[in-house]
């Protein structure tokens, strides 16, 4: 069955690290960036997404923002979704 077993994405959440944190303006609020949706699609390549909250404080809203070309974040993109990937492969099944 697993060959016939259709993914279409496997996806991972990260924790930015505070000095690669950043911040981003979205309808006249700015956001404190601090969570990556890295996701793994279907041709092998990855995807990613920066996710945060208002500076000012409050909730917000739940917003998506485009991660800035920079290598520190590429690598850090990289290496967790390694680091997913060694999770996945170790799974022990449902608890």
């Amino acid at each position: 069955m697993s060959g016939d077993l259709e993914v279409s994405a496997a996806a991972v959440n990260v924790t930015i690290p505070e000095v690669l944190r950043w911040t981003d303006t979205r309808r006249g609020q700015e956001f404190r960036l601090t969570t990556l949706n890295v996701r793994l699609l279907p041709d092998g390549h990855l995807a990613v997404k920066a996710y945060g909250r208002p500076v000012g404080g409050g909730r917000g809203t739940y917003v998506s923002f485009p991660v800035p070309d920079e290598p520190a974040l590429a690598t850090l993109v990289a290496e967790a979704a390694t680091r997913a990937g060694e999770l996945w492969a170790g799974h022990r099944g449902l608890g």
